[in-house]
């Protein structure tokens, strides 16, 4: 089973269009282990992920004759600071954890520290090659710590509104995680997963007839998720297991637990496979989620109806959530007999309904909801 994402957009690039040139030895070299970049230390470095079954990215593909002739050209400049490195994605699977790598080909650029600058993933060549001039051109040393350049009056004077950012992410975390008994935090979506581990993980699952419910950390107006839960759980990946609000683990803790046969799998979660959590109870999670939470067609980096997509653009800068009623029949189907509202999208302000399109477009036009809103 392929554990990444075969990432192939339309290139206008032709092999014949990149420079032949006659590659070095070492101009790109590879990593068979995790210890192979302990060697980079006070270098800058290019990481391609890539896999035998990707074309594109396989030996001698276009995006690895992109990559070669990048490693090249930046091998002849004089005092070169940057390695060039393949890595293949599903055998050192190690640093495909550690950097979240779920797409081939991905392609990281790490400043000396080992921190990443910029990611690039699929088959851009030319955002891969702007990305990598960038690079070329930085100074070592050049980020420079949170407090740099600002005196302690100005650092304190952001504190108490870092601490409210963060209570206010923990509590959705919070929130997210005991929506449901059985949550998952995932890339993808159960009916679509978008990498190995997390179809592992909803294979698993119905196989042993456990009830769950799944959130998308690939979700482009999620990312604050995928990045505040790392920290809120101390776990570094994904996908994420969660049962009654703890966590269990990703796909390795969950094999682990099937192999356990003095127990079934749901004895062990402390789950009841006959008693899922009640649709009023999700509801009541959903709408907690965010003191302005929509509930519409699609998501709003990509509406799937025209109403969702108008109401997306009238909310503007507003700070708010929003859930996809397409993936969820039960609370699309709950949502309108909860509400007494037959359509959507649906607007709600502090778990109370505001209404669809018509009213909400009233409302701004008149200046009401910008007063509404006003300190979200």
């Amino acid at each position: 089973t392929n554990l990444f994402v075969n990432c192939t957009s339309q290139s206008n690039i032709k092999p014949y269009e990149i420079p032949l040139l006659i590659m070095t030895a070492n101009a790109v070299q590879d990593v068979t282990n995790p210890s192979d970049l302990t060697r980079v230390n006070n270098k800058k470095s290019v990481l391609f992920f890539w896999a035998p079954w990707h074309q594109p990215s396989s030996p001698g593909g276009q995006m690895d004759l992109v990559f070669r002739t990048l490693a090249e050209t930046a091998s002849k400049q004089s005092g070169t600071d940057t390695l060039f490195f393949r890595v293949e994605a599903e055998v050192v699977n190690q640093l495909s954890r550690k950097y979240d790598v779920s797409i081939v080909p991905t392609f990281l650029l790490l400043d000396e520290r080992k921190a990443i600058v910029d990611r690039v993933e699929g088959t851009e060549a030319s955002k891969l090659t702007l990305s990598v001039r960038k690079l070329l051109s930085m100074p070592l040393k050049t980020a420079s710590s949170p407090s740099e350049g600002k005196d302690e009056g100005k650092v304190e004077e952001q504190q108490p509104k870092q601490k409210s950012e963060e209570e206010t992410l923990n509590a959705k975390l919070h929130a997210l995680i005991n929506s449901a008994p059985m949550m998952m935090f995932m890339k993808g979506s159960p009916t679509e997963p978008k990498c190995g581990f997390s179809r592992q993980c909803v294979e698993i699952l119905k196989t042993n007839s456990i009830p769950f419910h799944s959130f998308d950390i690939l979700d482009p107006a999620q990312q604050h998720v995928r990045k505040g839960l790392k920290t809120y759980s101390d776990w570094p990946t994904y996908p994420q297991i969660y049962a009654n609000g703890e966590l269990v683990g990703g796909l390795d803790i969950l094999k682990e637990m099937v192999e356990d046969e003095s127990t079934s799998l749901a004895e062990q979660l402390g789950i009841n496979k006959e008693q899922d959590i009640s649709i009023e109870e999700r509801l009541n999670a959903l709408l907690s989620r965010s003191k302005l939470m929509l509930f519409m067609k699609g998501l709003p980096s990509a509406p799937k109806c025209g109403f969702s997509r108008q109401i997306v653009e009238l909310l503007g800068e507003a700070k708010f959530d929003a859930f996809d009623i397409l993936t969820d029949d039960e609370v699309r189907q709950g949502l309108k007999k909860l509400s007494d509202w037959p359509t959507y999208p649906q607007l709600y302000l502090d778990g109370e309904l505001i209404g669809g399109l018509d009213i909400v477009q009233e409302m701004v036009e008149s200046g009401e909801f910008s007063e509404m809103i006003e300190g979200l």
